[in-house]
């Protein structure tokens, strides 16, 4: 799983963001701020052994990756659903399930969903559609 990023300069510093994330971070040049970016996913991710590489698209625009996609998807989940101010339980009601571990499983990594329940998962805690988009 990728997830697309963009890196613009802002006076004398360079401002990145993941938007699908809400990771923001910045660098003295766009080298920097691309490390920087890996190194606030990887920490509020906070996983052992869970790593992401950045890789140049066009222009401001970029693609974050993992050594760990599985964790990714578990990273994403959860940050979706925090940043729309929910719950466990609230999630797993969206969902139409009487247990918070519906929804926990796949937040914290235990199952890995299909494309159908990534789909389902992130409508729940999102309120709506998601688009997914390619950078090249």
């Amino acid at each position: 799983m990728l997830l697309a990023g963009r890196v613009i300069r802002s006076g004398k510093h360079w401002a990145i963001e993941i938007p699908i994330l809400g990771v923001v971070s910045q660098g003295r040049t766009k080298r920097e701020a691309l490390e920087m970016i890996c190194d606030a996913v990887e920490s509020l991710a906070n996983q052992p052994g869970f790593s992401v590489d950045v890789r140049h698209a066009e222009g401001d625009r970029f693609v974050v990756g993992s050594n760990e996609p599985a964790t990714l998807a578990a990273f994403l989940l959860r940050r979706v659903r925090e940043r729309s101010g929910l719950s466990l339980a609230e999630a797993a009601e969206r969902l139409g399930a009487s247990s918070r571990n519906a929804y926990a499983r796949y937040e914290q990594g235990k199952a890995v969903p299909t494309i159908t329940k990534l789909s389902e998962l992130l409508q729940a805690v999102a309120g709506g559609d998601f688009v997914l988009s390619e950078v090249r």
